[in-house]
């Protein structure tokens, strides 16, 4: 079994850019890089984006993180980032060997777009695979970093 990880920032805004165009954006929301390892699963893909969509990570009108994405009616931008599966811990040159192959970590991540949407959430993401150049305004700044074994 795998360690799907996750790095989650609150945004005031993102985008993708591929190849000097634009090809998705959001406002006020939240940025997901996820990271796809092999043996993770379609369980814990959706137990992590549900934990994502409904984390308290926005403020209620005390000021306290008390408000979901799903209670902001926010959006939701989803990135696939390999470099998450990295393995540091020998040399200076990171290890990619626990990383998902492209097929099985393009179908997980296709499947994080759609159970995000299905909860009712504006989900947009990246070019799997692409050279992509992703902008955000980090609200807070407010970032998290998720693993799959610890929800």
């Amino acid at each position: 079994m795998g360690t799907m990880k996750c790095v989650i920032q609150r945004v005031k805004h993102a985008s993708v850019t591929v190849q000097d165009r634009k090809i998705a954006g959001i406002d006020s929301g939240v940025l997901t890089l996820l990271g796809i390892e092999k043996g993770d699963t379609e369980l814990e893909l959706k137990k992590m984006i549900q934990k994502i969509v409904e984390l308290r990570i926005f403020e209620d009108e005390h000021g306290k993180m008390n408000r979901s994405l799903i209670d902001v009616a926010g959006a939701h931008m989803i990135i696939s980032q390999f470099t998450l599966a990295a393995d540091c811990t020998s040399g200076r040159r990171p290890s990619f060997t626990t990383a998902e192959v492209p097929e099985a970590a393009r179908a997980l991540y296709d499947k994080a777009l759609q159970v995000s949407e299905g909860f009712g959430v504006r989900t947009c993401g990246g070019a799997f695979g692409a050279d992509m150049k992703v902008e955000l305004l980090n609200d807070g700044p407010v970032t998290f970093i998720l693993d799959s074994k610890l929800i």
